[in-house]
């Protein structure tokens, strides 16, 4: 019988191939190190300062407004309508003042996170309105609110009253 066992043979070649990709790499990890960012790694770590950094968080403080997180605390849904308004409206002066400054991909970009965020505020509205109207029974007193779907302001959504909880409630 004869021995079947495969035998590696490596050549110094392959090996110098090995050494420079691994060289390669670990230049890349210094380069991402010194650069800043990379979209992973440490949690804490802050994302660039950008156009594109201030347009999410702005988006973001509208969301959180608009109920899309929980209270870690309570685990419910806190509404803000008047703060996630005033993120909106902070993202339509940007969108005003950057108006022919802006990046085709940029504009886009803020142009669609507004659009988003007008609809989903005035849905909220519409929501918390109905909710309230269930609560406290009879239409509600708020302007641009309940039965009327025209929310109008300063960015067409309209200012409705804020209670100290940050819920909607009538005049």
């Amino acid at each position: 019988m004869t021995d079947e066992t495969p035998r590696l043979h490596i050549d110094s070649d392959w090996k110098a191939q090995a050494e420079a990709e691994k060289e390669r790499l670990a230049q890349k990890e210094a380069e991402k190190a010194t650069r800043g960012h990379d979209g992973g790694g440490d949690p804490n770590e802050m994302p660039p300062a950008d156009f594109r950094g201030l347009v999410m968080t702005l988006g973001s403080q509208a969301m959180m407004g608009l109920g899309a997180y929980a209270d870690p605390q309570s685990g419910r849904v806190m509404i803000d309508l008047p703060g996630a308004q005033f993120a909106i409206d902070l993202l339509g002066v940007i969108e005003e003042k950057t108006k022919g400054n802006l990046t085709a991909d940029e504009s886009q970009e803020l142009t669609e996170i507004l659009a988003g965020l007008r609809t989903r505020f005035v849905q909220v509205a519409q929501l918390v309105a109905a909710q309230m109207q269930r609560e406290m029974g009879g239409p509600l007193g708020a302007p641009g609110m309940g039965a009327n779907p025209d929310v109008a302001g300063s960015i067409g959504l309209g200012k409705p009253p804020a209670s100290k909880s940050g819920l909607i409630m009538p005049d």
